[in-house]
């Protein structure tokens, strides 16, 4: 039996009425941002020297944890594609791993284990102490690493410095003059040095503001990160992304603190 046109039109309106009443008592569930753990050493060592030293078989417990818990570790340069909306998200429970300054024990403690496991770093160098200080790499040794494949080297600044220290000490010019050398250098001498060029930033100390993140900017950097404790969203700042500082004590329950949710 056929419906009449009049009886069809009010069926219709009948179905759609129902079906946004049905869209509004059931929202679809919101898309799951990911959210990334950017994790930051420094030295490793056989024994604990200092509070940045994390002993080489608590390194490979803290990469054993990441496998065995499903947090895939992925490259710094992937995850800022994705922040910069160049690239798609990173898979969830994803990990960074970085290194700040430099020290010796990079290429004769870590590198093996990063060999092992093959999993991406990032090396945030300021190029001052290389083949200069007593507890630094040569570059030789750093562009071993390069070689690799799995390790990527960007700028720490060209030595270090205290920023708020230099601040309250200079004249705003000079000031300004100073900052900028110290990014614009380590750029131009890693360059020279390894035939890479350099885009991010690592803030010794952790320490920028909104001054020092234009002049970083104009100074060719496109992200930068800091030491602040908590996963990366995309709300974040581009160029002041946290990270975790990671010591020999975290294992267990603190190093899962800093990770995000894992992955199944």
């Amino acid at each position: 039996m056929f419906l009449s046109r009049r009886r069809c039109a009010a069926f219709v309106v009948v179905v759609l009425a129902s079906s946004v009443l049905i869209a509004a008592t059931f929202p679809p569930a919101p898309i799951e941002e990911p959210a990334v753990s950017i994790l930051v050493y420094h030295r490793f060592g056989a024994t604990v020297k200092d509070a940045m030293t994390v002993r080489t078989a608590s390194f490979r417990w803290q990469l054993d944890y990441l496998r065995q818990h499903h947090h895939p570790v992925i490259p710094l340069g992937a995850l800022v594609s994705y922040l910069l909306g160049h690239s798609p998200a990173p898979p969830r429970g994803a990990v960074v791993i970085t290194v700040d300054d430099g020290h010796e024990s990079v290429f004769t403690e870590m590198l093996p284990l990063v060999r092992e496991y093959q999993v991406p770093v990032t090396l945030f160098i300021y190029p001052s102490a290389i083949s200069n200080a007593s507890y630094a790499m040569t570059w030789e040794q750093l562009d071993q690493l390069r070689r690799t494949g799995l390790v990527d080297i960007q700028s720490h600044t060209y030595w270090h410095p205290n920023f708020h220290a230099q601040k309250r000490r200079l004249s705003p010019t000079a000031y300004r003059a100073f900052a900028s050398l110290q990014l614009v250098k380590a750029r131009s001498v890693l360059e020279s040095r390894l035939g890479i060029e350099t885009d991010l930033i690592a803030w010794p100390f952790g320490i920028c503001d909104d001054e020092l993140i234009d002049i970083a900017r104009g100074a060719g950097y496109t992200a930068g990160f800091t030491i602040e404790r908590r996963l990366v969203t995309s709300h974040e700042r581009i160029m002041a992304l946290p990270r975790f500082l990671v010591t020999d004590s975290a294992s267990g329950r603190l190093f899962a603190s800093m990770l995000p949710q894992e992955a199944r």
